[in-house]
C-alpha cells in the first residue's frame, strides 16, 4: 500500500493524511468479508469532519457490527478520572457501543464476539498517563486471547515525535495510567505505541497499521493542517496538549490543574500559592522556551471549586525546545519548598488504584517523589533516569514508522 505526501502551499503548512483518510483512499480488500468493530471517540474524524464510523459504514455497508469507547465516553462527555460511562446503542447505526471505561476496562469475550477485526482510530496525546494507550494495549491482549485481528489507523502525536522526557515507568507503579515501561513523554504515535506494546512487550496480537502520509517527527499539531477536536474535555486545544506531559502531575496534588476553567493544564494554582515567591525561588532564567504569566482563576468544579486560585499560565514560545515535564517538575519542587504547610499529595484512589500514592503512579517512579521532597535538583533527578531513557530510545528506534 503506497501513500503520497500532499503540500498546502497557500498556508505554507504541511497537509497530513491520517490513517483514516488513507484507509478511505485505499480500502484493504481483505476487510470486505470481515465483521468489523471500531474503537473511537469524537476526534475520530476525517478532514471533512466525517466520523470514522460513518466512513467505514460507507466503505463496507453493514460490516460494522460494534463500537467501543475509551475513557471520557463515546461522546467525550465525561469530565474526570473514574467517571465511568455505560454501554449504549449507537443512534445512527443501531449497533452496540461497548464502554471500555465502565464496569470493565479490558474487553470481555462477549464484547469481542460480534467482530473479527477491531479498527482503532484514536489519537494519543504523547503522554504515558493518557489512558487511551492502556485501552489499546488491553484491546491487543483481548484480540490475542480471543483470536481477533487489530487494525490501527494512525494519527499525529500532537506534541511531536522527537522529544522524550521523564523517568521510565517502574513495574511497581504500573496502573491504568501506565502499563508499560515507557517515559512520561514517549514521542510515539498511537500506531507506533501499538507496535511497541505488541512486538516489544510481548502481546503478539495479529496487528496491522495504516500509517499517515506526510507526517514527520518534528511536527507539532499546528504543522499538520488538521483541525483539533478535543479527545477529552480537558484538552480543548493543541496548547493544552503541549503542556500536558508536565502539567498532568498536578493531578497528584492539591494544586488545581485548572479543571473547571476554560484553560485546563495551561493554568495551575491554589488559594495558598504565592506566585512572586515561586518566581524568586526559580530564578530569572526560568522557564526556558516559555513564559509564566501570573493569573488568578476560580474553578467551577473539581479542586478549589468556587475559590480564587493564584498561579500561572504557561505560554510556550518555542515548542521545538520546550521540555514540559522538566518545567512542571521544577514548578512542583518550588511549590513544595515554599508552601510546605499547605501543599498536599493527593490520597488514593486514583484510576482504580486504591493503595498506592497517586503521584507515584503519575510519575511512574516513587523515588522521584521522595527526591523532590528531599530537595534534589531536577537536573540531578534527570541524571538518575538517563540510563533507562537511553535504553528506551534504542528500543523505540526498532518500531518507528516516520522520519524526522
Amino acid at each position: 500500500m503506497r501513500y503520497g505526501v500532499v503540500f498546502c502551499y497557500e498556508r505554507t503548512m504541511k497537509i497530513v493524511k491520517t490513517g483514516l483518510e488513507n484507509l478511505k483512499d485505499n480500502p484493504p480488500e481483505h476487510l470486505e468479508e470481515l465483521r468489523l468493530g471500531l474503537l473511537c471517540n469524537p476526534s475520530s474524524v476525517d478532514r471533512e469532519f466525517v466520523h470514522a464510523r460513518t466512513a467505514i459504514d460507507r466503505l463496507w455497508p453493514g460490516r460494522l457490527k460494534a463500537l467501543y469507547s475509551p475513557q471520557h465516553g463515546f461522546y467525550a462527555e465525561k469530565q474526570d478520572n473514574m467517571v465511568e460511562s455505560g454501554h449504549m446503542l449507537d443512534p445512527r447505526l443501531k449497533i452496540p457501543v461497548f464502554s471500555l471505561y465502565g464496569e470493565a476496562r479490558k474487553p470481555t469475550r462477549e464484547m469481542f464476539d460480534p467482530i473479527d477485526l477491531l479498527i482503532v482510530d484514536l489519537i494519543d496525546v504523547g503522554t504515558r498517563v493518557y489512558t487511551f494507550a492502556a485501552t489499546v494495549s488491553y484491546c491487543l491482549e483481548a484480540a490475542k486471547k480471543f483470536g481477533k485481528k487489530v487494525l490501527v489507523l494512525d494519527r499525529p502525536n500532537p506534541v511531536g515525535g522527537t522529544i522524550v522526557e521523564g523517568p521510565v515507568l517502574k513495574p511497581d507503579c504500573a496502573s491504568f495510567v501506565g502499563l508499560h515501561p515507557i517515559p512520561m513523554r514517549h514521542g510515539l504515535t498511537m500506531g507506533e505505541l501499538a507496535r511497541l506494546f505488541n512486538e516489544r512487550f510481548g502481546i503478539g496480537a495479529d496487528l496491522e497499521i495504516v500509517p499517515m502520509a506526510g507526517w514527520r517527527r518534528s511536527m507539532f499539531f499546528k504543522d499538520t493542517g488538521l483541525s483539533w477536536i478535543a479527545p477529552s474535555p480537558n484538552l480543548p486545544t493543541p496548547e493544552s496538549a503541549l503542556v500536558y506531559p508536565g502539567q498532568v502531575i498536578w493531578e497528584g496534588t492539591n494544586v488545581s490543574e485548572a479543571r473547571g476553567t476554560t484553560q485546563p493544564f495551561e493554568m495551575f494554582g491554589a488559594p495558598f500559592m504565592d506566585p512572586e515567591r515561586i518566581l524568586r525561588f526559580l530564578g530569572p532564567e526560568f522557564p526556558r522556551d516559555a513564559i509564566l504569566r501570573e493569573v488568578a482563576f476560580e474553578p467551577t468544579s473539581n479542586k478549589w471549586q468556587g475559590q480564587t486560585c493564584r498561579g500561572f499560565q504557561i505560554h510556550v514560545t518555542e515548542p521545538e525546545h520546550f521540555l514540559s515535564f522538566e518545567t512542571s517538575l521544577a514548578l512542583l519542587q518550588a511549590v513544595l519548598s515554599i508552601h510546605k504547610d499547605d501543599f498536599q499529595w493527593k490520597s488514593p484512589p486514583y484510576e482504580y488504584e486504591f493503595e498506592k500514592c497517586p503521584m507515584d503512579l503519575i510519575l511512574g517512579d516513587a523515588s522521584v517523589r521522595l527526591a523532590l521532597e528531599a530537595g534534589t535538583p531536577v537536573g540531578e533527578l534527570k541524571k538518575s533516569w538517563q540510563a533507562e531513557m537511553d535504553e528506551y530510545k534504542k528500543l523505540r528506534t526498532e518500531i518507528l514508522l516516520y522520519s524526522q
